[in-house]
This record gives C-alpha cells, structure tokens and sequence, in this order.
C-alpha cells in the first residue's frame, strides 16, 4: 500500500476525504492528516507518505509553502493540490513548485480515483526504475569484480606486456600512472573454535571496515586474489609510498587486532617497484612474505621488516639448537586447510629454513620425514579421504624421494602437491554439491524478478561473496551472466514455440519490464525479440 497524507483545513471537507473515499481499493492508506501546513509539516517529516493531497488556502501556512517545502525535502513525494480558486496565478505557482495535480472544487469521486490511480502508476514505475537501477549497478559491480580479478592475475603472472596493461586498464576506468608501486596480500577469516552465526556477521562487517578504507582512496586498488585472499595495489609518487603503506597497515590494526579472539589476519607487504613490469617481482616477494602466516601465526604483518629474524640468514648450527614449536605439524595441518598450490615452494622454503643446517644430519632427516609424513595422513584423515588412495599416493611419492639432504625440500613440496591435489578433489566434490544446490535453485526460480545473488546464497547456506567466488572461478562466468543467459534462452524458446508477446514472455523469464527485457535480449543476441522472431518464422 502507498502511503497518504491529507491537509484541508475544513474539517467537514477533510473528514469526507477521510471516511468516503476507498482509499484500500485505489491501493492506499491513509496515514495521517492535518488542518494546516504548519500542523502536517512535522508528521510528514515523521511518516514520509507517497502521496500529500492538500488544500492551498489554510492558515498559518497555505498549501503552496507547504508544497514547497515538501518537494525540497522530500522530492519523490507526489503532491496533489485541491483547489477553490480558478485562478491561473494559483496553477502557474502550483507548477512552479513541483505540484503533480492541480484540481478544482468540488471534486468528484470518479475524477479523484482516476488522478489516484495515475499518481499510484507514476509512484510503482519510478519504484520499479529503482528496483532496476539497483539491479543493474549490482549486476555492474559483480563484472567489475569478476574482471579486475582476471587482469590482476595475468599482471601478476607476467603475462601481459606495459601496453597490453594500459590497454586494459583503460577498458576497466583505471588509472595505473604512477611513479611507485607496492602490493599488499590480506585475509581475514574467522577462528573455526568460535565460528558461529555471530561470529560471521562480526567478520562480514570487519570485511567491509577494511574494504571501504581501500575502496575510499584512489592510491589503492582493491581486488580479489582467491577465494580466501584479497589484493591491494598501492600506486603513488615514491615519497607517499611509505606513508600509505603504514596508514593502511594502521588500519588493519584498528579494525582486526580488537577482534583478535575471534578472528585470524594476516597482510603481506610486498617490495616497491618503480614499474608496472617490475609487478610480477613485488608479487613474488609479497606471496613468499604471506607464507609465513603459518609458520608465525601471532605474527599479522609480514614484511621484509617484520621477517628479518627468519630472512637474515641465520640458520640453526646444529640439531640442539633447533626450536622444535617451529616443526609442530599443526603448521602443516594448517597449511593445507587453508594454503594454495602457488604457495607450496614459498612455504616449504621458509618451514625449512631455519632447520636448514640440522637437515645435514641422517638421523634429523629422518625425523622431518616423519613429521611432515604424519602431519599430512592426519590431515587428510580429518577431511575424510580415502585411506587406500592417500596411502598409495603418498607412499608413490616417498618412493620418488631418496633421504638426501638436497632432496627434503623436493619430498615436502611433493608431499604437499599430493595431500592438496586430494584435498582439492574432495573440496571439489563439496564445492560442486554447493555449486549444484546454486545451479538447481537458479533452475527453479530463474522467472522470479526478485532472484539475486543475495537470495540463493541464503537459501543455500553460503555468504553471497563465496558464492560469487566459487561460481566465477568453476563456471567461468558471473552470477549475473548465467542467469542472464538462461532467461534469455527460455526467452527464445517461447518466442519460437508461442505466439505470446514480449511483456508475457518477460514476465514468464524473470523481468518485469518488458522494455528492459527487450534490451537485455538484443545486447546478448543482437536484435530484438520481435525480430528475433519474425528471423525464425522464416
């Protein structure tokens, strides 16, 4: 029901207005009323109606400041003025101050549900532009995200050239110009001892604390690196490096480090580089830092700096000196849970290396065999995998691998590649189940004009992000653009199959508007539906 508010000062008139018209039946309510501009003022600051119908000559304050008033404040409300005067004077300032009808005493009840029902139509259309606007800026958004996402990893990677870069980043509204560049690595995820319902929503919030900072400030670029991890290009003059670098390192501090019981995070700083080529290089280094976050899980930022102890080369002489907190396989256990393949040579490298003396003992090298054996059977037994194939694939792997000091670091990083290539596989398979669950419900609800990414994530008990996640990186496409592309192909089924017109078969695919309809149909196929299907009849 849209919301209305009456103003005459005649009570006769207004309680008229009040008791004998169907206010329900035009698809209204009435919310409130008043004898005066003065009187009404506050309450429609209050009630924020739709719809204000008011009389123009009233004491104390007429309806035309009243009017005015409202349309400064409030300038979606419809406003509605009745009037006495046949004067040209009253309509022209009627007009002038935004008044949307103009009607003359006494008014009829059919006049006034035809206006009614004119005003009632504008109001829903300006909804539903609204409802589309938003739709279309989400649909915007989870591109945007989807893309950055791809160029950020083929920059990182190295596979694009300082031309193909500016080319891109040009089609995607970036500026990249700078004189200095740096990278930050982050994640930010919940303790699984506490998680809980509200421990998400604090994480869902703390997430949005750190992305609105970035998101806030045109030195930072905010970007998707995985499905766990985000990205952040710091781009500046070289003398501004330092301090952004520190303001956004303060700001991970403020938000996470009070939530420390119930949340895990961990920021990468990778080493400036004075050109986009030279990104590849920062991304190694930030990637290597990042690794540390299981071998040094109390420390949060992990840079050159806050590393030196474990990079300055001071590896262990001896087997009595090495701190054996350092090998507890929960590190590895953890590793796995949570690392990526990319990250497997950094992290048996810096797990290694401070060990590296002692590993020239055969008897210590067979000990780090065990461990690192253990620590993955225990893990892929708490994923539930199947003994018969992890055993068989670990020992195939063990069998590779002779007990040679030069050869340790080949056997944990096979390991490694073995224990997350079943870990993947079974994640794959629940991964997939999800997908499936996000795939089946599409199926069933694609012609609902409410359907959003929002919507299936909560039916199917995943947060929207990781959805959106998983579904690009398994389907190689958003969201939006599967949904997208089945309606349309059910859209041209029905316009091969039927003789229903345009605004049918857009209800019937998910759209309530079939002019938008019709423009989603022509972007993707290039032309409109009904030349679509004049094509087809040929």
């Amino acid at each position: 029901m849209l919301k209305v508010f009456l103003v005459e000062d005649e009570s006769v008139i207004r309680e008229g207005f009040r008791d004998k018209i169907p206010w329900e039946q035009y698809g209204f309510q009435l919310v409130g009323e008043a004898g005066d501009g003065e009187m009404a003022l506050p309450m429609i600051r209050k009630l924020k109606p739709d719809l204000l119908i008011t009389d123009i000559k009233m004491p104390f304050m007429d309806g035309l400041s009243l009017s005015e008033i409202v349309k400064e404040e409030f300038p979606k409300i419809k406003i509605i003025i009745i009037s006495g005067y046949d004067d040209f004077e009253y309509a022209r300032q009627a007009i002038k101050a935004g008044v949307d009808q103009y009607l003359l005493k006494p008014i009829t009840r059919t006049t006034l549900r035809g206006v009614l029902l004119e005003i009632k139509e504008k109001i829903e259309q300006g909804m539903e532009q609204k409802d589309y606007q938003a739709q279309y800026q989400d649909e915007v958004q989870e591109f945007e995200q989807f893309s950055l996402r791809r160029f950020f990893e083929k920059i990182l990677e190295g596979k694009l050239s300082v031309k193909e870069i500016y080319e891109e980043a040009a089609a995607q509204s970036l500026q990249l110009t700078a004189s200095c560049y740096n990278l930050l690595l982050f994640s930010i995820y919940e303790k699984a001892e506490v998680s809980s319902r509200e421990s998400r929503e604090r994480l869902i919030r703390k997430q949005e604390e750190v992305f609105h900072y970035f998101l806030r400030h045109p030195q930072y670029i905010l970007f998707r690196f995985n499905v766990s991890c985000y990205g952040v290009l710091i781009k500046s003059e070289q003398f501004q490096m330092e301090e952004l670098t520190e303001n956004s390192l303060a700001h991970f501090k403020k938000v996470c480090a009070p939530e420390e019981d119930h949340l895990e995070w961990y920021v990468a700083v990778g080493t400036e580089v004075e050109r986009l080529s030279m990104l590849p290089q920062c991304y190694k280094d930030a990637n290597h830092y990042f690794a540390y976050r299981f071998i040094k899980p109390g420390l949060h930022v992990l840079s050159e700096t806050t590393l030196s102890d474990c990079l300055a080369g001071q590896g262990e002489k001896n087997i009595g000196t090495v701190d054996f907190m350092q090998m507890d396989p929960e590190i590895i256990r953890d590793f796995l849970s949570r690392g990526e393949d990319k990250e497997i040579h950094d992290f048996v490298e810096s797990y290694l290396y401070n060990i590296q003396n002692a590993l020239k003992s055969r008897m210590f090298r067979s000990y780090v065999i065990l461990n690192i054996r253990f620590a993955v059977v225990a893990f892929l037994e708490s994923i539930g995998a199947d003994q018969a194939e992890y055993l068989e694939e670990i020992e195939h792997a063990v069998q590779m691998i002779r007990s040679e000091d030069s050869e340790i670091f080949e056997y944990f990083a096979g390991m490694l590649e073995t224990a997350m290539g079943i870990r993947d596989r079974i994640n794959s398979c629940q991964g997939g189940k999800m997908l499936k669950k996000a795939l089946d419900y599409i199926d069933d609800h694609y012609d609902c004009d409410t359907l959003s990414l929002n919507l299936v994530a909560e039916n199917i008990g995943m947060s929207a992000s990781y959805l959106s996640a998983i579904f690009s990186q398994n389907m190689q496409k958003t969201f939006v653009e599967y949904v997208t592309e089945k309606r349309i192909e059910k859209a041209k089924k029905l316009l091969k199959q039927t003789d229903k017109n345009s605004g049918e078969i857009a209800k019937e695919v998910g759209y309530k508007d079939s002019h938008y309809f019709s423009f989603v149909f022509k972007k993707l196929q290039g032309c409109s539906p009904r030349e679509y299907r004049a094509e087809k009849k040929h």
